[in-house]
């Protein structure tokens, strides 16, 4: 399928892109990211990737464009969250004692 990645055409697959991939360790995943085989990597690592070019040639937009035609799945990267406090375990000493 060609793509336009920084007003450059690539004539690439799902395969393709996979192969070119594989044996690269993901960097940390930050912003925009995509998730080729279990790995998830960020956009412009991918980008780098396939193009050759200079990461800051291209968007992240463009890459998630272009790799979600490719078929694959493009997401925002979320940090975990903490969990909410709800151990009732860990109740308060002073919440049940009257007040007065």
């Amino acid at each position: 399928m060609r793509i336009v990645i920084a007003r450059f055409p690539f004539d690439l697959t799902m395969g393709e892109v996979e192969r070119s991939m594989e044996g690269v360790a993901p960097e940390p995943a930050t912003g925009m990211c995509v998730t080729i085989g279990s790995h998830v990597y960020p956009v412009k690592q991918v980008g780098q990737v396939i193009t050759r070019q200079d990461r800051r040639d291209f968007t992240a937009n463009e890459v998630s464009r272009a790799l979600t035609r490719l078929g694959f799945t493009c997401h925002e990267h979320r940090p975990p969250q903490p969990e909410a406090f709800n151990d009732p375990s860990a109740s308060l000493p002073w919440a049940d004692t009257p007040l007065g």
